[in-house]
């Protein structure tokens, strides 16, 4: 069971409320730390990432100060660098993490489940989640397939970080990018889906690479 699971007080009303806490934050504030080495062996030998690691403080605080300052100097005033430091900073910050948290928690509890996984994994697509989250509401395929680097494979389904993912490949940016193969998305595919709901690809909405839609 992942540390994150909103499923491990049970199955009842008040489990499952106090579960959702714990997928959406709680988990955030046990001391269960994973051993690094073994699991981000690559980000701990990129020079990049560890720069990143180090300087979070400071990114944090020039990430609230920074719009506060532009807006005082824009507005020449304290209301303009409150009232930016607040839509600018608090807010931008708190969305982003309700909305990333949120994929920790709804999306392993409601909406539909159409690819096959492990037994007794409920990650789930929650297609109201789909834009805020720029696509990692696509979630149940992520169970499926871990390593792809697109989560919305089927015909509707936006996926704006493959988008993404797919423009840092094509300028040498990102390399060795897993796309999802047709063949084994469809034969992912549980039995009431197939012939309904098929992968897509640029510009079309049959079976095709897996790359981002145009």
């Amino acid at each position: 069971m992942s540390p994150h699971s909103p499923w491990r007080f049970g199955e009842s009303v008040g489990g499952l409320a106090k579960g959702l806490f714990h997928a959406h934050v709680g988990w955030l504030f046990n001391r269960e730390l994973s051993n690094r080495e073994r699991f981000a062996p690559d980000l701990l030998a990129d020079p990049a990432t560890r720069r990143v690691d180090r300087l979070f403080p400071l990114l944090v605080v020039v990430s609230l100060l920074g719009p506060a300052a532009m807006g005082g100097l824009l507005t020449w005033s304290w209301s303009g660098a409150l009232t930016a430091l607040f839509w600018g900073g608090l807010v931008r910050i708190a969305l982003l993490h309700h909305v990333t948290w949120s994929i920790n928690s709804v999306c392993h509890v409601y909406g539909e489940r159409p690819f096959a996984v492990r037994q007794g994994d409920r990650a789930s697509n929650f297609w109201p989640l789909a834009v805020l989250s720029f696509g990692e509401s696509w979630h149940n395929l992520h169970h499926a397939e871990p390593t792809s680097a697109r989560h919305g494979v089927l015909r509707g389904q936006l996926d704006m970080s493959a988008r993404v993912i797919w423009l840092l490949e094509k300028t040498g940016a990102a390399w060795a990018v897993r796309w999802p193969k047709p063949e084994r998305i469809t034969a992912k595919l549980l039995g009431l889906e197939r012939g309904r709901a098929k992968p897509v690809r640029p510009g079309r909405s049959t079976a095709g690479s897996g790359r981002p839609e145009r």
